[in-house]
C-alpha cells in the first residue's frame, strides 16, 4: 500500500447503562438497535417487532448474528447474557467486514512503515507514550517482515491521535494497529483481535496465536518459504487455504484477496483438503468433510470421513484433486493415495497405492493438489511441480508464491 495514509484513532467505545434483569425496555431495546446497526449491519437495523417490509436488516435475525459472533445461546431475544456483552466497553469498528481496509487491506508493500503522534493521553508522559506505542508495534514486527520507524514531523503512513479513554494504552493501540495492517475482529475471545476490551498483564505480552496467524497470512504470502494446507480451483478461480485464511486468485481479474474461512463458510474453520465436482466444493478437516455450494454449507454436514469408504486408520485426508477428465478424485493420505469414482460415489478397487510408484517426480508426500486448465499441481512443503497427468510427467518445478502475484 504504498502512498496511501492510515489515520488511527487509539479510543475504546463504553456503552453505558446497567444490564437488565428482567425483559427490556424500550430503551434497552433502541439502544441494541443502536449497537446491532454500528457493528454487525452495513445498512442498518430495523425497530425490534418491526412487521412491514423494510431495507433494513431485521433485528431478529442480525441479534441472532451478533449472539452467535460471540459464542453466546442463539436466542434471537434481547436477554440478560446478550445485553452484558453490548454494555462492555470495546472497538469502535464494525464486526462485519464491509470495510475494504479489513481482512487483508490495506497491505504495506514496503518494508519500513512510518508512524507519527500528532498528539498525546494527557494520562501519561510523552516518553511514556511513545515507549509505549513502540511495543505495541513491536508485536507486530516480530512476526511479519515490516519495521517501524516513527517521525515527528510531516505526514507519516500511520498518522495517530488520542481521545482519552482510561484504558491499558498498550492493549488499546495494540488492536488498533491490527487494523492498520489488514486484520479484521476475531471472534477468538483470547485473541487480541476481538472486538470487546479485556485487561491482561502486558508484561512480556506476546502476540496470540488468532492474531499472529491472521497477521502472517496477510504478509507471509510472498515468502519463499510460503506452505499451504489445501488448495482447489472452483469455477475457474484458485482457492489456497492456510491456518484459518484462504487467498483466492480469481480468473477475471489480477490481484489476490484474503479472507477468514469461517467468514464466508460458518462452521468451517480450517480446510486441510479440498476439491471441486460439479456445482460443489468438498472441504476436509480432520476425520470430517463438508460439501458447500458458493457461500453454503450444505446440511447434513459435516459427514465423516467413513461415509467415502476410508477405514477407520485414516484420520485425516493431505490433500485431494478431481481430475476431470477421468472423472475420479484423487485422496492423499501420508506416502499413499485413494482413487473415488464419483457418479458412484465409491473408491476403486486396489487402492491405496503409493504416490512415488504411480506419479513418478511428485515425491513421497502431497501437501496440496489442484488443477489448473490442463495441468495437476502438488505441492510439498514451498514447492510444487506443474504436472501432465496423462503422460505421468513433472513439466516443471515452482515455488509456492508464484501465484500470489508478488513481485
Amino acid at each position: 500500500m504504498d502512498g496511501a495514509l492510515a489515520v488511527m484513532m487509539v479510543v475504546i467505545v463504553a456503552h453505558s447503562g446497567a444490564v437488565p434483569t428482567g425483559s427490556p425496555s424500550q430503551e434497552d431495546l433502541s439502544k441494541a438497535q443502536a449497537y446491532l446497526s454500528q457493528f454487525f449491519s452495513d445498512v442498518g437495523v430495523s425497530a425490534p417487532n418491526t412487521v412491514r417490509r423494510s431495507a433494513l436488516d431485521s433485528f431478529d435475525d442480525t441479534l441472532r448474528k451478533m449472539q452467535e459472533y460471540f459464542g453466546l445461546e442463539v436466542t434471537g431475544q434481547l436477554d440478560s447474557n446478550t445485553m452484558e456483552v453490548m454494555a462492555r466497553p470495546r472497538c469502535g469498528f464494525t464486526d462485519v467486514t464491509r470495510y475494504s481496509h479489513f481482512d487483508g487491506e490495506p497491505k504495506w508493500e514496503k518494508p519500513v512503515v512510518t508512524y507519527r503522534i500528532t498528539n498525546y493521553t494527557p494520562d501519561l508522559s510523552q516518553r511514556e507514550v511513545d515507549a509505549t506505542i513502540a511495543k505495541a508495534l513491536k508485536i507486530y514486527s516480530d512476526v511479519i517482515p515490516l519495521d517501524f520507524n516513527q517521525i515527528y514531523r510531516g505526514t507519516a503512513d500511520i498518522m495517530i491521535l488520542f481521545k482519552a479513554q482510561g484504558f491499558n494504552l498498550f492493549l488499546v493501540a495494540a488492536h488498533e494497529f491490527g487494523h492498520a495492517l489488514g486484520l479484521a475482529h476475531s471472534n477468538v475471545e483470547t485473541a487480541l483481535m476481538y472486538p470487546s476490551y479485556t485487561y491482561v498483564d502486558t508484561d512480556g505480552y506476546v502476540l496470540p496465536d488468532d492474531d499472529r496467524r491472521g497477521v502472517q497470512a496477510v504478509y507471509d504470502r510472498c515468502s519463499r518459504h510460503l506452505m499451504f494446507d489445501a488448495a482447489t480451483s472452483i469455477k475457474g478461480n484458485l482457492y489456497f487455504f492456510k491456518d484459518k485464511y484462504f487467498w483466492k486468485k480469481s480468473r477475471f481479474w489480477d490481484g489476490v484477496s484474503m479472507r477468514r474461512i469461517g467468514s464466508v463458510w460458518p462452521g468451517v474453520e480450517r480446510v486441510d483438503a479440498a476439491y471441486a465436482y460439479k456445482n460443489s466444493a468438498f472441504f476436509f478437516e480432520g476425520n470430517q468433510y463438508w460439501e458447500v455450494r458458493r457461500t453454503i454449507v450444505m446440511s447434513g454436514y459435516p459427514k465423516p470421513l467413513s461415509d467415502l469408504g476410508f477405514p477407520s486408520s485414516v484420520t485425516k485426508v493431505d490433500a485431494a484433486v478431481h481430475v476431470s477428465f477421468k472423472r475420479r478424485t484423487l485422496f492423499f493420505v501420508r506416502d499413499k493415495y485413494w482413487s473415488y469414482n464419483e457418479k458412484r460415489r465409491r473408491m476403486d478397487g486396489g487402492y491405496p497405492r503409493f504416490i512415488y510408484k504411480d506419479l513418478p517426480g511428485v515425491g513421497y508426500r502431497v501437501d496440496a493438489a489442484f488443477q489448473n486448465r490442463a495441468y495437476l499441481y502438488f505441492t510439498y512443503g514451498s514447492r510444487q511441480v506443474e504436472y501432465h497427468y496423462r503422460r505421468r510427467r513433472v513439466i516443471r518445478t515452482l515455488l509456492n508464491n508464484g501465484w500470489m502475484d508478488c513481485d
